[in-house]
């Protein structure tokens, strides 16, 4: 089987996630410096290897003094851990367009076992010859199952950030080269 390599467009994706704060609404934020390649003989997924990583000090949330915080080691110390990976471990086709994605990931210095759903958007040839393929992938995750643990309780009862997170990622792909 010939392998395909793809990289991500990086102007043309986005890594984006979702916490609940005050247990009423949600903040989202980006990270903005990441990086990853996908080993496939074409745009079907299916056994797949996925790799991504991201730094950890690229969060953005729209708010400096909180991006501050939480690149601190309340959260996911940067200066200690700068970066967070993924590597594949199965991929499988659950209907025509979308796949179930199974891997580690490694996140302030712990490797879990995730789960995430890759939705196909389509594929085509950009302006400039160079053929791409789109996805959006979701997931939750428990920041507890990875260390991050800070938190505080609320006069109501609450508490301030939720463990559980959602990962929102539209990933553009562009193939690169055929092995």
């Amino acid at each position: 089987m010939v392998a395909t390599k793809w990289t991500i467009d990086r102007a043309h994706s986005e890594v984006t996630f979702k916490v609940r704060h005050l247990v009423i609404s949600a903040v989202s934020g980006s990270f903005t410096d990441f990086e990853g390649t996908v080993e496939s003989p074409d745009e079907d997924l299916t056994n797949a290897k996925i790799h991504f990583s991201a730094q950890t000090a690229s969060i953005h949330t729209g708010d400096t003094q909180r991006d501050g915080h939480l690149t601190s080691p309340d959260f996911f110390d940067s200066a200690k851990f700068p970066k967070m990976s993924f590597e594949s471990t199965s991929v499988k086709r659950k209907t025509e367009r979308t796949y179930e994605v199974h891997g580690k990931l490694t996140l302030h210095g712990e490797t879990n076992d995730v789960e995430v759903v890759a939705e196909f958007g389509g594929s085509t040839k950009d302006p400039y010859g160079n053929f791409k393929a789109g996805y959006e992938v979701t997931g939750k995750l428990s920041r507890k199952d990875f260390g991050l643990t800070w938190n505080a309780p609320t006069e109501a009862g609450g508490v301030m950030v939720s463990d559980e997170v959602k990962i929102i990622a539209n990933i553009q792909l562009t193939k690169t080269q055929t092995a």
